[in-house]
């Protein structure tokens, strides 16, 4: 028999017949690798854990345009490609305008933005119904909904008004033969009533068109379709004026007024800046807690077919990474020079930060505790062994045995105790760390290849370092002393 089998067989031996205090230590080391697998599994996975979860909370980045520059889709483009395609969760461009709601004499904000996008980028939204998947459909505030009555499956039609450069603009310059004119003014309730008008070679009215969807159908509103009314317009010079040559529609005075004054008002407008209209189907209801529940929400192409700009106002990006990648992808962005200025989200990149570093000192300072428990239930196995076997090891001595030898059993048992703890420990703490994950979190977590090794050699070298003391006061036996009975 060789010396290594025979080590072995002593080994093997000594833990058998001593099985009860064995399995204690065996159960300690088990325990304590168990929790430590379990807690660096978790510490290894929660970043992206907790990233996962940071992320529902919103954007923790916004692109805005830099030095009076505009934020077009292509400078978007140029700036999304300095950050890692695998660190970018979701990038939602976001145009911002006033529309008008015409039919029920309301104003809201209304926000263009691409909808694959924003699931990404706010997945807090609450949406009853679905988000908009076509073209003419919108999303609707809760906030919206209920002041104005709309559910899904309603109707919108909304109203671009273009806020032109006609404030620099003189009378002359305003009123030049051919123009085309648009203005609007307050008729009966406070709603808007809009005028275009064209200007004949001789800067005379030569056809004008009517919105007055906002007063009422039966007085109001047959101004837009009453011809009399609208041709008594026609070869007027501005400004014109109720009673000198124009005649108000009977029973409906204030419209007619406001049908004059906007003609009075109206500045030379282009195509481009004419008031525009489109008709909207409700696909979803908006729920947030937030502001956001008094905005429209519709495409970008929606958007740009009522203003006539693909121009943007703000992108906001989220971002997998910690706080020190954000700042550099933010200022790799701003220092480009592509006309994009980068800004963080503070309340959400740093609150990240924050808890991640508090995860890891929770985790160090529990994982630190568990080995030194650990070590003292080990160590203190180890000292009832040494203490119930004196007489062998005193036997043993007297026969020979070197202090290498005893140092070698004991070290032995300890390092076999640590491995077979580890690997039980590194499969339990898999389990405990999947339990968790799932309870907190809500998600499942990867296997670490390397945590067997690393939970089994930490586990070995904890066990061994609990049997030095016990060793130590084996070595120390005198053979003399114990075989005396004393």
């Amino acid at each position: 028999m060789t010396k290594r089998r025979m080590f072995l067989r002593m080994v093997t031996a000594s833990l058998l017949r001593r099985r009860s205090r064995m399995l204690i230590a065996l159960l300690s080391i088990g325990i304590g690798a168990t929790i430590l697998a379990g807690l660096v599994t978790i510490y290894v996975d929660v970043p992206r854990q907790m990233g996962a979860q940071f992320r529902s909370y919103g954007a923790n980045m916004l692109l805005l345009p830099q030095n009076g520059e505009t934020l077009g889709s292509e400078r978007l483009a140029e700036a999304l490609r300095m950050i890692p395609e695998e660190a970018l969760v979701g990038a939602a461009p976001y145009r911002y305008v006033r529309l008008d709601m015409t039919t029920r004499q309301q104003s809201f904000t209304a926000a263009g933005t691409d909808f694959s996008q924003i699931t990404k980028t706010s997945p807090y939204f609450s949406v009853e119904g679905a988000y908009p998947s076509e073209p003419r459909q919108v999303l609707v505030g809760s906030g919206i909904a209920d002041k104005i009555g709309v559910r899904v499956g309603s109707s919108m039609e909304l109203t671009y008004q273009p806020t032109g450069s006609a404030g620099s603009q003189t009378s002359a310059e305003s009123r030049a033969p051919g123009a085309v004119l648009s203005g609007k003014a307050e008729g009966f309730g406070g709603g808007l009533v809009y005028v275009t008008a064209t200007l004949d070679g001789q800067s005379k009215i030569a056809s004008v068109s009517v919105d007055a969807s906002t007063q009422t159908p039966e007085y109001g509103g047959r101004v837009q379709e009453d011809e009399a009314f609208l041709n008594q317009l026609v070869g007027q010079s501005l400004p014109v004026a109720l009673g000198d040559g124009v005649d108000a529609l009977t029973g409906a005075t204030v419209t007619s007024a406001a049908v004059v004054e906007a003609l009075n008002q109206a500045t030379a407008a282009d195509a481009a800046a004419r008031p525009r209209t489109l008709n909207f189907t409700v696909t979803g209801i908006l729920t947030t807690g937030g502001e956001e529940e008094g905005y429209l929400f519709l495409s970008l192409q929606d958007m740009e077919n009522l203003t006539g700009s693909d121009q943007l106002d703000v992108a906001e990006l989220s971002v997998s990474a910690n706080v020190d990648q954000l700042e550099t992808y933010a200022n790799a962005i701003t220092e480009s020079g592509g006309g994009v200025q980068a800004r963080l989200v503070k309340r959400v990149a740093k609150s990240e930060a924050s808890v991640l570093e508090k995860l890891t000192a929770l985790v160090f300072l529990v994982t630190l505790v568990v080995l030194l428990l650990t070590m003292i239930c080990v160590s203190t196995t180890m000292m009832a062994v040494v203490s119930e076997r004196r007489r062998e090891i005193g036997l043993r001595k007297a026969l020979g045995a070197s202090d290498g030898s005893i140092r070698a059993e004991f070290l032995g048992e300890g390092l076999f105790l640590g491995l077979l703890g580890g690997v039980m420990g590194a499969i339990l703490g898999f389990v405990f760390a999947q339990v968790v994950s799932v309870n907190v979190f809500g998600s499942s977590i990867t296997f670490q290849p390397l945590l067997l090794p690393a939970t089994v050699i930490v586990s070995m070298i904890i066990a061994a370092a609990s049997c030095l003391l016990p060793i130590k006061r084996a070595v120390a036996i005198d053979p003399a002393i114990v075989l005396k009975g004393e």
